[in-house]
C-alpha cells in the first residue's frame, strides 16, 4: 500500500467513525426529547417513574390515583417533593395568571368595532373550540358576548373538537355558578356538545392512552361536576347560518 493509499484509508476510517458518532448522537437526542417522567403522588406505589408502563402499574386498580407526566426529571422531582395539593394550587395560580394576561389583550379599538346580532342576548357567554386535525391540538374558550372579551381559555391539548365544545360549556356553567350568575345564558354552536351536557356524559370515541390521559381526567372532572351540581342557565344553540360565526370562534376556518 502506497502512502497516498494509506492516507486515503485513514481518512475513510475517520469519516466512517464520525458518521457512526453522528447517528448515535442523533438517536440519543431523539430518545431524550421523547422521554417523559411520571409522578405518582397517590397510588399503589408513589414516586417518579421513567416509563408509562411503570406508572400504569403503580396506579392500575387504585381508586382516585393522583399522577401526572412531566417533560423533564427536574420538573417531576420538584412536583413530587411539593406534593399533589401544593402542585395543584401552583397550577391554578399559573392558569389564573394566564387568564388575566389573555384578558388584557383585548383592546379598546377591538371592543368598539365589536358587532352583536340584534336578536342575541348581550348579557351572555359564547363558547367555542378549535382543533388542528381531528383528533389534534384542541383548545376552547369563552367570551362575554356584550364586549367580546375572553373570560376563560384552555389548551391546546391533544383531543377532538367535540370534546372541546363539551368542556367549554361545562367550564362556562361552573364559572357562572361560582359567580352567582344563575340565569345568564351560554351560547354554543355544537349540537353534540349540548346533548352530551344534557346527558351528563362525554360520548367521545377518542382512545384513552398516555397522550390523552390528562384530557380524560379533565373530562371526568366535568362529568362529575354535572352529576353533583344543578344549574338554571339556558344553553342556547347559536344559529350560525343566520348570525355568522359564534363570537368565541377562533377564526381558523
Amino acid at each position: 500500500m502506497t502512502k497516498q493509499e494509506d492516507d486515503h484509508y485513514k481518512i475513510s476510517c475517520v469519516l466512517k467513525w464520525l458518521n457512526e458518532v453522528f447517528v448515535l448522537v442523533f438517536v440519543l437526542v431523539n430518545i431524550m426529547a421523547k422521554q417523559k417522567f411520571y409522578v405518582v403522588w397517590d397510588g399503589a406505589e408513589d414516586g417518579v417513574f421513567t416509563s408509562w408502563e411503570a406508572c400504569q402499574q403503580a396506579v392500575s386498580g387504585y381508586s382516585n390515583a393522583k399522577y401526572k407526566s412531566f417533560k423533564s426529571e427536574e420538573e417531576a422531582e420538584a412536583a413530587f417533593e411539593m406534593g399533589y395539593d401544593a402542585w395543584i394550587e401552583l397550577e391554578k395560580e399559573k392558569e389564573k395568571k394566564k387568564e388575566e394576561e389573555n384578558s388584557t389583550q383585548s383592546t379598546t379599538s377591538t371592543q368598539s368595532t365589536y358587532n352583536i346580532p340584534p336578536a342575541a342576548i348581550n348579557d351572555s357567554i359564547a363558547v367555542d373550540a378549535a382543533c388542528s386535525g381531528n383528533p389534534g391540538k384542541m383548545e376552547y374558550r369563552g367570551v362575554y358576548l356584550k364586549t367580546g372579551k375572553e373570560i376563560f381559555h384552555y389548551g391546546p391539548v391533544f383531543g377532538t373538537n367535540n370534546i372541546g365544545e363539551f368542556l367549554a360549556i361545562v367550564h362556562g356553567l361552573a364559572l357562572l355558578k361560582q359567580k352567582g350568575l344563575h340565569t345568564m345564558p351560554i351560547y354554543s354552536d355544537s349540537v353534540n356538545a349540548q346533548l352530551w351536557v344534557r346527558k351528563k356524559k362525554c360520548k367521545t370515541t377518542l382512545e384513552r392512552n398516555e397522550k390523552t390521559e390528562a384530557l380524560y381526567q379533565l373530562i371526568e372532572r366535568a362529568e362529575k361536576w354535572l352529576n353533583e351540581n344543578t344549574y338554571s342557565n339556558p344553553i342556547i344553540k347559536w344559529p350560525t347560518d343566520q348570525w355568522g360565526e359564534i363570537p368565541a370562534d377562533f377564526g381558523r376556518k
